[in-house]
């Protein structure tokens, strides 16, 4: 990934983005080709030196059938938006500027296993409901369905695990601007209704030494 110094994403933003409720796009590569699918993860801490990623697949999905050959790789985005020139203190000072694009990203690598053990995805489906529906008035648990429901979704899945070798994190949130041109883009993401990415900015400006 290109990733400029002043975009580098520090630990902190990392662990936000690997523990935001969210889905990443899973590519592994196979003697058939590049395949790839978006999925819903959670992240463990406790596993290997970085960390690792679990989801599940359809049984049927070929990714899941056709063995990876070497990393494969976990695409992760956060929050991300368009930035118009028109918000920029800068524009009505010398008017060279032009429109960009904000997001944060993280590219995980690592190793990737599949699970076919009913007690595995059980865990895992556990936890990612649990992870989802934290914030519900009433959280909705595996255990509201039928016993017999849940075993038949469980053998329509395998369960991945991604074990993280490395990962390569970028923060583009306006870093490389002044600060009248940050506080117009803040301003000008909130009145576009893009509220969790005009915080992204502040927050990765006030970490940003300026």
């Amino acid at each position: 990934m290109y990733t400029p110094e002043h975009f580098a994403a520090g630990p902190e933003a990392i662990q936000e983005l690997l523990r935001a409720p969210g889905a990443a796009n899973l590519v592994t590569t196979t003697a058939q080709g590049l395949l790839a699918t978006l999925l819903p993860f959670v992240y463990d801490p406790s596993i290997g030196e970085h960390g690792a990623l679990h989801a599940h697949l359809a049984r049927n999905n070929a990714q899941c059938m056709e063995p990876s050959i070497g990393e494969s790789l976990a695409i992760i985005q956060g929050p991300d938006a368009y930035i118009s020139p028109s918000w920029y203190a800068s524009k009505a000072e010398h008017g060279r500027v032009v429109p960009t694009w904000n997001y944060a990203t993280a590219h995980v690598y690592g190793t990737l296993t599949i699970h076919d053990d009913p007690l595995w995805l059980g865990r895992h489906v556990r936890a990612l409901t649990a992870l989802h529906e934290a914030g519900a008035e009433h959280p909705w648990t595996v255990e509201d369905a039928p016993e017999r429901f849940i075993a038949g979704q469980l053998r329509a899945i395998v369960g991945v695990e991604l074990v993280i070798t490395r990962i390569e994190a970028k923060t583009k949130l306006s870093q490389n601007r002044p600060d009248g041109d940050i506080a117009g883009v803040v301003d000008g993401l909130r009145r576009a209704g893009e509220a969790g990415m005009a915080a992204a900015v502040e927050q990765a400006n006030q970490r940003c030494p300026r």
